[in-house]
């Protein structure tokens, strides 16, 4: 490609994204928490927690579930935990409120949160189903709002894009990229509208019809999917059924990612399982990734002023495409200037992600190992 060529591909892909009318990048889709009401009768819903060495986090993630409302009832899936999440969640919670499953052992084929929801789902005696990681804390209010979203639009999913934590350098750069990168790859609105093969639904936090988690089979059917949330919305809509994904500040994962090591382990694992292990689609998508960050910032030094002022102009698309992400969670706006480098590490975990796939690893999270 020829300098004055350098620049134009990531014009067109960023103007092209701000002006799609679904507006994948705009953080319209968001339902905040009620006002809080101590009277609120939450009796038809069940809590499932798969929890699987959560003892950090699982008693502020449980007494947070106090202050939604009367009558919920929890189940606590210990999915084999070996520090004491259990113990700390029976001192968290009335037992009158809060049942435990001791978790069996993991069988061939199946994912373990999803294999921990499967021993739970029986449990559970509700016409709704709450689906919340252990990691989760919710704000008074929250369940109440996602139930009446639920009910006014006759939706038989909805659930919510967590707010991750963004308080170290290293999730500050890359934690709004991760909600930005998944937005442009699972559009909300052609979720929302769209036929089923557009699904997406955010795993810490859905709430289900439990009558449609019969119909589907129970999360046998999804066993061995590691992206499990998008994959039950994708088996939801194709039994004819209503979708709703959007964020919230409502939502809060207690999850730390304090450096950088943490963040791609985290994003390692599912990456090139987004890809759907297709060598092709990592190459167009670094493809896309030179043309739409690093092309741009080659044009600016090119000596022709039309390539610089190209150059410009893609990069001016580029930031405002994240300006909404960065005002929704309260962040600088200067944090745009970094998303080339953002875009180089994601691109990089995404890489490493297929490295292992090829070396015999799917993935590897809390100690288990998938095997490609």
């Amino acid at each position: 490609m020829s300098i004055q060529w350098v620049a134009l591909p990531g014009l067109f892909l960023w103007w092209g994204i701000l002006l799609l009318p679904w507006r994948p990048w705009s953080s319209r889709e968001n339902l905040a928490a009620q006002a809080p009401s101590p009277d609120c009768d939450l009796s038809q819903i069940t809590v499932l927690i798969p929890a699987r060495n959560e003892a950090p986090v699982i008693g502020k993630t449980l007494r947070a579930l106090q202050n939604q409302g009367k009558g919920l009832q929890v189940i606590l899936v210990d999915d084999q935990s070996n520090d004491g999440t259990a113990k700390i969640a029976q001192a968290a919670m009335p037992s009158e409120q809060l049942q435990i499953i001791a978790g069996k052992p993991l069988p061939p084929g199946w994912s373990g949160k999803l294999w921990a929801l499967e021993q739970g789902r029986h449990h559970i005696k509700t016409p709704l189903t709450l689906l919340l990681d252990g990691d989760i804390r919710l704000q008074p209010g929250m369940i109440e709002a996602i139930r009446n979203k639920m009910e006014a639009e006759g939706q038989h999913l909805v659930s919510l894009m967590a707010w991750l934590r963004m308080e170290t350098f290293w999730e500050k750069l890359l934690m709004p990229a991760f909600v930005y990168f998944f937005k442009l790859l699972y559009p909300f609105h052609l979720s929302n509208k769209g036929p089923c093969w557009i699904a997406a639904a955010a795993g810490g936090c859905i709430l289900i019809k439990t009558q449609v988690l019969a119909k589907m089979g129970g999360f046998g059917v999804l066993r061995g999917a590691l992206i499990d949330d998008c994959a039950l919305a994708r088996q939801v809509k194709s039994l004819g059924y209503r979708t709703w994904i959007g964020l919230s500040h409502g939502v809060h994962s207690l999850r730390p990612y304090p450096n950088l090591t943490s963040i791609w382990e985290m994003i390692a694992r599912t990456a090139f399982t987004q890809l759907g292990y297709s060598n092709g689609l990592l190459l167009l998508c670094s493809a896309i990734f030179i043309a739409a960050f690093w092309l741009p910032l080659i044009g600016l030094g090119a000596t022709d002023p039309g390539v610089r002022w190209t150059a410009l102009l893609a990069l001016m698309g580029m930031i405002l495409s994240y300006l909404p992400i960065l005002r929704y969670y309260g962040l600088s706006t200067a944090w745009s200037l970094t998303l080339p480098l953002t875009a180089a590490l994601y691109l990089a975990m995404t890489w490493s992600s297929a490295v292992r796939y090829w070396r015999g690893e799917r993935s590897r999270w809390k100690a288990r190992l998938y095997r490609a």
